[in-house]
């Protein structure tokens, strides 16, 4: 149980690292949660602070989940942990909670998908493409980030039930995936409250 505290501990304060606020305070001297949508996340950077800081926010929110989970199956390997999968869940869930609501920034954070996205990769690399892919064509077809952000969650665990590779225990993960989409559903409800009024801002 101990090793399970560890490494959720880890994974959320990892997490936590808000880097669309620091970045957004560094180059464009504001906190990005005072601007547009509120939100600490890729999309409201690039429309408050531009594409270049967007761009970095983006690749640093994702490679916070490519971390946690590295560190996670190193940690198992040192200690040759015999459910290794267990672990890359805790952290999986544990990064993105912090990533959510960061302890170092009041926690009011991002909504988890670009660290979810690095989350994947790591995992099943096959899955993630798929759902990257699938959630770009949504978003060039309706402009509106929210709609393929929302659609690649419920789509992960689908998928899990067919693409098994890199997995040890399959069964686990569809579970995993469920609780996954459902943490990224619940942070978008504001935006599925808009979409359905049909008053969600789309990308120009």
């Amino acid at each position: 149980m101990a090793i399970y505290i560890v490494i959720a501990v880890i994974a959320y304060l990892i997490g936590s690292i808000s880097f669309s606020v620091i970045f957004t305070k560094k180059f464009a001297g504001f906190d990005v949660r005072d601007k547009g949508s509120k939100n600490a996340g890729s999309t409201n950077v690039l429309r408050t602070a531009g594409k270049r800081v967007a761009a970095l926010t983006l690749v640093c929110d994702i490679l916070k989940g490519v971390v946690a989970i590295y560190i996670a199956k190193a940690i198992g390997h040192i200690f040759d942990f015999e459910h290794i999968d267990y672990l890359i869940q805790v952290a999986a869930l544990a990064v993105v909670t912090g990533h959510t609501f960061p302890i170092f920034f009041g926690f009011k954070g991002g909504k988890g998908v670009a660290t979810s996205l690095g989350v994947l990769f790591v995992m099943n690399w096959q899955i993630a493409l798929i759902c990257l892919v699938f959630a770009l064509v949504l978003m060039v077809l309706t402009r509106i980030v929210a709609i393929g952000s929302i659609a690649a969650a419920i789509l992960f665990p689908i998928l899990t039930i067919f693409i098994k590779e890199n997995y040890n225990e399959p069964g686990n993960y569809v579970v995993f995936g469920i609780i996954l989409a459902v943490l990224v559903c619940f942070n978008h409800r504001s935006n599925i409250h808009r979409i359905m009024n049909g008053k969600e801002n789309a990308l120009k």
